[in-house]
């Protein structure tokens, strides 16, 4: 029974997830008109990465190179998790001591240094602070950090169990 849970499919579940997510975000914005701030944005490219690493976990036949692959998902993850946790601190902050509001990321790529475009998303703008959705009364960054932690924490169990052709758990 537990034979069939092994770090390749478990890695095919996490990058079937990561794009899952992805896909649901784009409903977000595009069917519900939710426009997503640039944590938001940069989550997003977390959780691509996670899905393309993992989905080269599910093709490495390597244990070593499985197990690197595997470290580098739950690092992602972990980045990820702090990504949401910042974006929580905004949600949960008084108005006023919000950051200002930024320009569209298009025009600040126009006009600004990637440096400068990234610390500002990495920071959170003033926009981050808005809930604008929630289920069970968890936001959309309380959940994405409930998937960044699940996906971190399995995958570092899975990490120190490779030892042959695959992680049995």
């Amino acid at each position: 029974m537990f034979g069939f849970f092994t770090a390749r499919r478990f890695h095919g579940l996490v990058a079937f997830a990561s794009f899952a997510l992805l896909l649901v975000a784009f409903y977000m914005e595009y069917q519900m008109g939710l426009e997503p701030c640039p944590l938001c944005m940069l989550q997003r490219i977390v959780f691509f990465s996670v899905g393309v690493v993992s989905l080269f976990c599910v093709i490495a036949r390597n244990p070593s190179i499985l197990k690197v692959l595997t470290w580098l998902v739950a690092l992602l993850s972990a980045v990820g998790a702090a990504l949401a946790i910042r974006h929580l601190y905004l949600q949960n902050i008084p108005a006023d001591q919000l950051p200002a509001c930024l320009p569209g990321l298009s025009y600040m790529f126009e006009v600004f240094p990637w440096q400068e475009i990234m610390q500002a998303m990495i920071m959170g703008t003033g926009e981050c602070g808005d809930v604008v959705w929630t289920l069970f009364g968890i936001s959309i960054p309380g959940w994405t950090l409930i998937a960044f932690l699940l996906m971190a924490s399995t995958n570092i169990v899975i990490a120190t169990r490779i030892k042959g052709n695959s992680a049995k758990f």
